[in-house]
């Protein structure tokens, strides 16, 4: 009864100041009067609590009170919860926190809603391929419906971390190495996740607070080595690095999680310059900051102090809620008592977790989240599942496509598309293993429920083409080295046999197959969070299994699955065709049928530089030119900045993909060559599908800067679009360039546009070779 009271007493004061409505939600003044309220009632140990994100442990549908959490909770010491599934469950722990709790103020319920919830989408750096903002938006709004529906009101994702080093695992969950199109896919999943009207997100019951991380500078890890060091000039980071964080911000992002890396000495997590001079001051972030898993107690390895100290640090930097380390709960009061935390630091943080949870309007209703009627409407459903095929499809780069003699006495053709006819043989260690299609980060995946390649491939061409299979190989030799590799129930049950035997039976399968399907690469949890690798070639026992296919004399195309730019020099120059599906998501057979056999053409351009070998690494486009560069056209010269056994270039550039139609540019035509600090110069490209397939083509502007108060890079990605022409079709497409796109940090680090000359480059990678030439007077 005395709790009833308590919580009727807090209906009653939000009534009173006006919070319960939709109409009271749209003003601050309004958040502010509830928020200034509650917090005087706040005892010092429920205002930390507020600040208290520990992860669930097992909590099963009506045994909420009797998990270890539960106790925390009805003291007011946690305020939220994350990766804990089931609208069910979540709704008996909300129930927990509003009812039994002193206050009864509702919780977050965070996740790792990375790229999709139920409904898989392509890892994020198959989804940036796409250069499609529509999609990738779409992506996200899927995946906050399903997530919203089964109780999530906050998902730990868009992470925007710029990386040029293939040898990181997490450049599997960023969107690669360009900050241009880094910053444009973050606005894009924050508008998916929390809603694309500025002025009206979060409203509605199936958006969810999005959290862009890791701010800051994560991905560029010293060696590829996950959490290591990153140090690096300011002007860099700004130039190179930060925009997609800002980005975020600009899109309203209500949430930042901070990186696990040291920068300028200090780590992030406790990084006042970060969170509060830029993060806050410069940026105008008004969400909250949130550690990433044990981030504050981390820092005592870093070598910076104690829990209490390390704590203490963090909070007054601007972190405001603490994951799993429990620093804030454990030391925080003692800290405010010694005066090492103030008052006003400790309330400004309380409110801006009470302030997510008021625009989130748990408050109002705090089971906004807890339909239970929602998750069979909204969760894998029929038209979600249209959609991430179509968008996985949308994914796949297409590497090569060599033309063949696909049959004695036949012309030379292109390899793919595979005509519907005949026996295809699927092999590899990737061919048939359901469990590794979503890819890495899908913690709500259904793992045994999506097809994998063979049954998905044998699923559609019932009646057409008789689809066999052989394993081929294990993953790697080293059966320690494939456990490690296999993580999270995504094992690929290692074959006993040896591989001679496993090698026998794929050539046996190949000899009655007109075209073999190779599904190599990596496994799924072979990249992602702490999957570092130094050697990015196909791993050994795999290689073997392709020589052999190739020795066959049969049509091979490598159907490659991975989470990164792998090393396929080898690949490149002796397989007739080469696919790159990375991991497609929960309908990746299908849309990979799709591609292989002509009903979607493949239009993918990568987002990551794909190296010759390891020794190139970092490599990436938008580098910047030494005193002693080398020459066009040449491997190597004396005195010049190369190296003796290779030479400087990419395997596969930045913004490269084939598809099954070929496309012309036209040169550049300005709308004048020169413009003022207030002018602006449209720059226009007539392109053309000149082959037989109609298609989309990513028509990409980059721009070189030819004189610079500061050094500055060959040239950098301004502009994108994706048009779809039918063949024969020709379409003109314009970029309007004004000094904005020109703008960037000098030495002092002010955002300038400085007058001079530069130089356009449009067409369809990197490497394009249509230019022009204006002035910024």
């Amino acid at each position: 009864m005395k709790k009833f009271f308590q919580r009727t007493s807090l209906l009653l004061a939000a009534a009173f100041i006006g919070a319960a409505t939709l109409q009271a939600q749209k003003s601050p003044q309004d958040m502010d009067r509830f928020i200034d309220a509650l917090i005087k009632r706040m005892t010092v140990e429920e205002k930390i609590g507020q600040l208290n994100l520990p992860v669930t442990g097992e909590i099963t549908t009506g045994q909420a009170k009797s998990s270890d959490v539960a106790k925390k909770i009805e003291q007011g010491l946690v305020g939220g919860l994350f990766n804990l599934k089931g609208v069910a469950k979540i709704r008996d722990v909300q129930k927990l926190a509003v009812e039994n709790s002193r206050l009864g103020i509702p919780l977050l319920f965070g996740m790792d809603v990375i790229h999709g919830y139920e409904t898989i989408f392509p890892i994020p750096l198959g989804l940036s391929c796409t250069w499609d903002m529509a999609a990738i938006q779409e992506s996200a709004r899927i995946a906050a419906v399903e997530a919203s529906a089964d109780g999530i009101s906050w998902t730990f994702s868009p992470m925007v971390d710029i990386s040029r080093d293939p040898r990181w695992g997490r450049v599997s969950e960023g969107s690669g190495e360009d900050p241009f199109l880094g910053g444009a896919i973050a606005k894009a999943m924050v508008y998916g996740y929390q809603g694309a009207n500025l002025s009206n997100q979060l409203r509605h019951n199936d958006e969810i607070l999005a959290c862009v991380k890791h701010f800051a500078l994560y991905g560029a890890g010293e060696a590829g080595r996950d959490y290591n060091t990153v140090d690096m000039s300011r002007n860099r980071m700004f130039n190179e690095y930060m925009y997609p964080y800002e980005a975020a911000v600009e899109a309203g992002v209500g949430s930042v999680m901070a990186s696990f890396n040291e920068i300028d000495g200090v780590p992030a997590t406790a990084n006042k310059w970060l969170m509060t001079d830029v993060l806050r001051k410069q940026w105008g972030f008004n969400g909250f900051v949130v550690t990433d898993f044990t981030g504050i107690s981390e820092m005592i390895e870093h070598g910076i102090g104690d829990l209490q100290t390390v704590s203490a640090r963090a909070l007054n930097a601007g972190v405001d809620m603490d994951m799993v380390s429990e620093g804030f709960v454990g030391t925080l009061k003692k800290s405010v008592m010694s005066g090492k935390v103030s008052m006003k630091t400790l309330d400004a943080a309380c409110r801006r977790i009470l302030e997510a949870k008021y625009k989130l309007g748990l408050f109002d209703n705090p089971y906004k989240y807890c339909d239970v009627n929602r998750p069979a409407r909204d969760i894998f459903t029929k038209e979600h599942r249209a959609a991430a095929r179509r968008i996985a499809a949308e994914s796949f780069v297409l590497l090569k496509n060599s033309s063949i003699k696909q049959h004695p006495g036949s012309l030379p053709e292109p390899l793919l598309p595979l005509k519907k006819e005949g026996t295809v043989a699927v092999i590899g260690p990737l061919g048939n293993t359901r469990s590794n299609m979503p890819g890495t980060w899908s913690v709500a995946a259904r793992l045994n429920d999506y097809p994998s390649l063979y049954e998905g491939l044998k699923e559609m061409m019932s009646g057409k083409v008789n689809i066999t299979y052989a394993k081929g190989s294990n993953l790697i030799g080293d059966a320690a080295y494939e456990e490690r590799a296999t993580m999270f129930g995504r094992s690929l049950n290692r074959d006993n046999r040896t591989d001679k035997e496993l090698l026998d039976e794929a050539l046996k399968t190949a000899a009655g197959a007109d075209v073999i399907v190779a599904a190599l690469g990596e496994s799924s949890e072979m990249s992602g969070e702490s999957s570092s690798r130094t050697n990015l070639d196909l791993p050994d026992v795999q290689r073997s299994l392709l020589e052999a296919l190739l020795k066959t004399g049969k049509p091979v195309v490598l159907t490659l699955f991975t989470g990164r730019p792998l090393t396929l020099t080898w690949e490149q120059d002796n397989v007739p065709a080469i696919l790159n599906v990375w991991f497609g998501g929960s309908e990746a057979a299908y849309a990979i049928g799709d591609v292989l056999f002509g009903d979607v053409n493949p239009g993918g351009k990568l987002t990551m530089t794909f190296p010759k070998n390891v020794g190139q690494i970092p490599l990436f486009y938008n580098h910047k030119n030494t005193g002693r560069p080398l020459q066009a056209g040449k491997w190597f010269e004396k005195f010049r900045s190369n190296y003796l056994d290779v030479d400087n270039e990419p395997l596969y550039p930045f913004g490269y993909g084939l598809s099954y139609t070929t496309f012309e540019y036209s040169d550049i035509a300005l709308s004048t060559p020169s413009m003022g600090q207030n002018g602006s110069i449209t720059a226009v490209v007539t392109v053309t599908n000149t082959g037989k397939r109609d298609g989309a083509e990513v028509v990409q502007l980059y721009i070189r800067d030819l004189v610079g108060s500061i050094t500055r890079p060959v040239r950098e990605l301004k502009g994108f679009e994706k048009v779809f022409l039918r063949a024969g079709e020709s379409k003109t497409v314009s970029f309007k360039i004004t000094p904005e796109l020109l703008r960037f940090y000098d030495y002092d680090l002010n955002h300038v546009a400085e007058p001079g000359e530069f130089d356009l480059f449009i067409g369809g990678s990197s490497q394009a070779t249509k230019t022009a030439r204006i002035t910024l007077k």
